[in-house]
C-alpha cells in the first residue's frame, strides 16, 4: 500500500493538467461553434453561395489583438470540412488550429477578434492539414467578400483558395490575413481526442465521432450548408 500511494499521487498530478487541457480544447470548439453562427446567420455577412461552394471552414474565436504585437502569442481555433473523397458528404469532426503571425493584429482597432477563414478548394485544405502554410506564399488568400448579393465569381475569389473575414466588437469585414501562418494545433488534437490523431485522418476519413463541444457547430452548418455546391461537386 505505501508504494502503491506514490504512484496514485504521481498520476493524479500528471492527469490534472491533462484534464485542464481537454476542457480547454472543449471551450474552445463551444465558442467556434457560436461564432459560426452568430455571423452565418446574418445574411450580409458571409455570403450563402460562398459559404455552399466551400470545402473547409476554419474558425478562430477572440483572437486577441495584443498577442500579435507582442509576439507573445497566437490564435486557436479549429477546422471542420465536408467529409468524402470530392467533398461532397456531412461536414466533419473538428482539427484544432494554430493561427500566427502576419500584420492584422495592427490593422484591427479592436482587443479581440474572431475569424473565419473558408478554405474553397482541395489543394488549400490539403495543405493546411499537412503543414504550416503561410497564407499568399504558401495558398492564395483573399479578403472574402461580403452582403448577401455580392459577387462570388469576381476574379479574386475566384482564384483565391482561402478567403478570410474578421469580426471586431461587433463589426464584420473581410480582411487579407497575407503573411499570417495557418498550422494544425496538434497537441490540442491529442488532448481533445485522448490519442494521437493525423489531422487529415480526422478530417478525410470520416471515422473520428465529433466531439460534444464540437455538435452545435458541425450540425449547424450541416443544416446550413448540407451540399457542396462547387463546379463538378453537386449531387
Amino acid at each position: 500500500m505505501k508504494k502503491i500511494i506514490p504512484i496514485l499521487l504521481a498520476y493524479s498530478v500528471i492527469a490534472l493538467p491533462l484534464q485542464a487541457d481537454d476542457k480547454k480544447e472543449k471551450e474552445r470548439l463551444e465558442n467556434c461553434g457560436t461564432v459560426v453562427q452568430e455571423i452565418m446567420d446574418i445574411p450580409d455577412n458571409i455570403p450563402q453561395d460562398l459559404i455552399d461552394k466551400a470545402d473547409c471552414i476554419i474558425v478562430y474565436p477572440s483572437v486577441v489583438k495584443a498577442a500579435f504585437v507582442f509576439g507573445g502569442s497566437y490564435g486557436r481555433g479549429a477546422m471542420v470540412c465536408r467529409t468524402g473523397e470530392n467533398f461532397t458528404g456531412p461536414w466533419s469532426a473538428p482539427s484544432m488550429m494554430a493561427l500566427e503571425g502576419g500584420s492584422f493584429g495592427l490593422q484591427i482597432g479592436a482587443q479581440a477578434t474572431d475569424f473565419v477563414l473558408l478554405v474553397m478548394n482541395e489543394r488549400g485544405a490539403k495543405s493546411i492539414l499537412s503543414s504550416k502554410v503561410k497564407l499568399g506564399a504558401d495558398a492564395s488568400a483573399a479578403a472574402g467578400p461580403k452582403g448577401r448579393n455580392a459577387e462570388a465569381s469576381t476574379d479574386v475569389t475566384m482564384r483565391a483558395e482561402i478567403l478570410s473575414y474578421s469580426r471586431a466588437r461587433g463589426l464584420f469585414a473581410g480582411i487579407s490575413l497575407a503573411g499570417s501562418t495557418v498550422r494544425p494545433d496538434n497537441s490540442a488534437n491529442e488532448s481533445l481526442y485522448g490519442k494521437r490523431v493525423d489531422p487529415s485522418d480526422i478530417i478525410f476519413k470520416g471515422t473520428v465521432p465529433v466531439p460534444s463541444s464540437a455538435q452545435k457547430m458541425v450540425s449547424y452548418l450541416n443544416q446550413k450548408s448540407p451540399k457542396n455546391r462547387s463546379s463538378g461537386k453537386e449531387i
